[in-house]
């Protein structure tokens, strides 16, 4: 049976920390996750927070190099435990995330928290820096525009269900910079075990393209610079989703098993997505959720330890 998600991947990445425009700034890793700031007149917005508050420090040190400026806001995409177990060491005066999100936190935080730590323990660095569960202070249902001064407005907006009931992104419109969480991923495997396919891959990239992004961050790997590179990040994500749907659709509407659908599915997008970051990691739980959805569950069944290796000894052995 192949290692456990990414419990055997124990490489250090190297990071990257780019200017995307003026006061616009990323921090790649690749293939890890991905985190942004966006300075304001006299202050900082930061997009992200890593798994835990010294993993974050060192992406704090390196934004230091080129602003000393407070960090006010703290946005996060979503709830998944390795994008806001680290938002302590930021010291932001406001937390900010989507009202789902925050029910999220509530509902099923702690089980993620265990679940993300056994599938990706490299990215964990110092756990025990990890204060307990992160909590927004402001949350929003459709739109929160934060003034930025001088460089125009940053607006936080939620598009849709997608990679889960949660995410948003963070857009500048005068910039053209658009911050996706982990609702486009630019040559890096999906996640979808939390997902809703069906409107990512439609509805909610459909809006997403349309803001006519011309610098793209997604959530894991090289930032999508000018609209071509942004329109092929885009369709790769939905192509991975279509992909998904329709080979897992097949196998479930001709009474197969999971394992079926499994090992169709990976047949077909092995030879695109398979050494890219994460995908063998990912595509058990990928499918297994799928397949719930395909059998009318609304919802995504909460992730625990002990249903992760479940799952995985099923479809990966």
């Amino acid at each position: 049976m192949k290692p456990f998600a990414s419990s055997a991947d124990l490489d250090v990445k190297e990071q990257t920390l780019e200017v995307l425009a003026d006061g616009v700034y990323a921090l790649t890793a690749q293939g890890d996750p991905n985190v942004g700031a966006v300075e304001g007149d006299d202050f900082v917005v930061c997009f992200e927070a890593l798994a835990t508050p010294v993993a974050a420090a060192d992406w704090l040190a390196g934004l230091r190099e080129h602003t000393d400026k407070p960090v006010k806001y703290l946005v996060l995409s979503h709830y998944h435990a390795v994008r806001v177990l680290g938002a302590s060491a930021f010291e932001a005066n406001v937390i900010i995330a989507h009202e789902n999100t925050r029910a999220l936190i509530a509902e099923r935080g702690r089980q993620d928290w265990e679940s993300e730590y056994g599938r990706m323990p490299r990215l964990f660095r110092d756990p025990e820096s990890i204060p307990g569960l992160t909590w927004p202070h402001v949350t929003f249902g459709s739109r929160l525009t934060i003034d930025l001064g001088s460089r125009g407005p940053l607006h936080l907006e939620y598009l849709g269900r997608g990679h889960t009931e949660g995410d948003i992104v963070a857009w500048l419109p005068e910039q053209r910079v658009l911050f996706a969480g982990d609702l486009v991923e630019s040559q890096a495997a999906l996640y979808t075990g939390d997902a809703f396919h069906r409107d990512w891959a439609t509805g909610t990239l459909d809006r997403l393209a349309a803001l006519d992004a011309h610098t793209l961050v997604g959530g894991r790997g090289a930032v999508a610079r000018g609209p071509q590179e942004v329109a092929a990040a885009v369709a790769q994500t939905r192509h991975f989703l279509d992909t998904m749907r329709t080979e897992v659709g097949a196998v479930h509407a001709a009474g197969g098993t999971l394992k079926e659908a499994f090992t169709n599915t990976h047949g077909v997008l092995e030879p695109r997505y398979g050494a890219w970051p994460i995908f063998e990691h990912c595509l058990p739980f990928n499918v297994s959720r799928l397949w719930d959805e395909l059998d009318g569950v609304e919802r995504p069944h909460i992730w625990t330890a002990a249903r992760d290796r479940a799952v995985w000894e099923q479809l990966q052995s």
